[in-house]
């Protein structure tokens, strides 16, 4: 590397409610000499910030803006609604939203849910953004319909929230710009987020295969170690019709040819028996 090159380094966006402390952990681990920088962005911005190189690839949430980009879905999120502690609704598991046709339904400007029809009743105005709409709710003027993380992200001692089974459902997805060939260090990051083990071959470490051909070598050694130099095995059952083996040293019939005697036992077994007192020819 020269002087005016600079070290590498990974720039990961992600949107509110996403996590991304466990992908961080092994992409530290892996590759220590490789900083990794975590850029948050709303929802709405993040197509923006991959495509204009803010970052190298971001968490997002989909439907969104994806020309230009590909993306891996990763999972998809339980829909909730958000309401007091002593509404109706904190009473049940779970709702529908035919359930809200009564209440009114806050629809932040910052929505990442892709509704064909809003459940409930319209506020007067929208609130910018999901943060805004929750201290609606604890006010008591409406409810919120968003992803579970958004729930848990904004929580409230005073309010709660529970399952809509109906609503749509966030999907988070892996996204980076369209690239032919895709960056080293997006590949990296893609195996990580499927789980790749460090000596996939996709993975960060490169030497994995010359460590799986090491072995592979090390195996073919032990199995010509352990062959015969007359063509037989050097222990256990012979071939096919034999009974013995070269280390049986006493053995009667060997077992290095199909059905074929073995030379060196058969002489070793009349030796055996000539020194237990038997003839022997002057």
């Amino acid at each position: 590397m020269t002087g005016s090159e600079a070290p590498p380094s990974f720039r990961l966006a992600y949107v509110p409610g996403v996590t991304p402390s466990k992908w961080v952990r092994i992409w530290n681990e892996r590759l220590p000499d490789v900083p990794l920088a975590l850029v948050q962005v709303s929802a709405a911005e993040a197509p923006d910030t991959l495509r204009d190189g803010g970052a190298d690839a971001g968490l997002v949430r989909i439907p969104a803006d994806r020309g230009g980009l590909a993306a891996i879905p990763l999972y998809t999120e339980t829909t909730v609604v958000v309401v007091p502690k002593d509404h109706l609704v904190a009473a049940v598991d779970e709702v529908s939203t035919a359930d809200l046709a009564d209440e009114i339904v806050l629809h932040p400007l910052d929505d990442t849910l892709d509704w064909e029809a809003l459940p409930g009743r319209p506020a007067f105005e929208r609130p910018a953004t999901t943060a805004d709409a929750i201290e609606l709710v604890a006010a008591g003027i409406g409810v919120l319909v968003v992803p579970q993380s958004l729930a848990r992200l904004h929580h409230r001692k005073d309010l709660t929230y529970r399952p809509v089974t109906d609503a749509p459902a966030s999907r988070v997805a892996l996204s980076w710009p369209e690239a032919d060939p895709t960056p080293d260090l997006v590949e990296h990051f893609i195996g990580i987020v499927r789980g790749r083990t460090v000596n996939s071959t996709r993975g960060p470490q490169r030497g994995s295969q010359d460590a799986k051909g090491g072995s592979r070598g090390a195996a073919a050694g032990k199995a010509a170690a352990g062959r015969d130099p007359r063509g037989g095995a050097s222990g256990g059952k012979g071939g096919k019709g034999g009974k013995g083996g070269a280390a049986n040293s006493g053995g009667g019939r060997g077992g290095t040819a199909k059905g074929g005697r073995g030379a060196g036992p058969a002489k070793g077994a009349r030796t055996a028996k000539g020194a237990k007192g038997g003839r022997r020819r002057p």
